[in-house]
């Protein structure tokens, strides 16, 4: 489990609690969780499903479940989903990854969905990353 802190929890799930010393995977704060950005990346920060923007969703909301799970939350307890998706090309292939990252997002996410907000950028810290999301929930204390 992670470190507690007063009212605040660190979140490391088990494996994931290596992939960076720069930030913690999460943390819980008077019901509320919040989980870093996560990529697509396994338990030693090596980068998964290069160039499948598909594949790399699914491990992006994989590790999010983790991390929820480490706090006793899962999906239906997220209330905003930020997303953050590279696609270098035209309008056309930008519209096609963010349909494949839907379909992905449907098999995670309650009816109704969250809050969310999606952005194309030109890039994310891991090279070769493809989809970022990040989450926030609230589980009643």
């Amino acid at each position: 489990m992670g470190d507690a802190c007063g009212d605040r929890r660190r979140l490391a799930p088990p494996g994931r609690d290596g992939v960076s010393r720069e930030y913690s995977q999460g943390w819980t704060v008077d019901g509320w969780v919040y989980v870093s950005g996560q990529v697509s990346v396994d338990d030693g920060g090596r980068l998964l499903g290069a160039g499948d923007v598909a594949e790399q969703a699914r491990n992006v909301f994989e590790n999010i479940t983790a991390v929820l799970r480490e706090a006793g939350a899962d999906w239906g307890d997220v209330v905003k989903l930020t997303t953050f998706y590279v696609v270098d090309g035209s309008e056309a292939e930008a519209e096609e990854a963010w349909s494949r990252i839907l379909a992905v997002r449907r098999d995670y996410l309650p009816d109704p969905p969250p809050a969310a907000t999606a952005a194309r950028v030109a890039g994310l810290v891991v090279p070769g990353a493809l989809v970022e999301a990040e989450v926030v929930a609230y589980r009643s204390p």
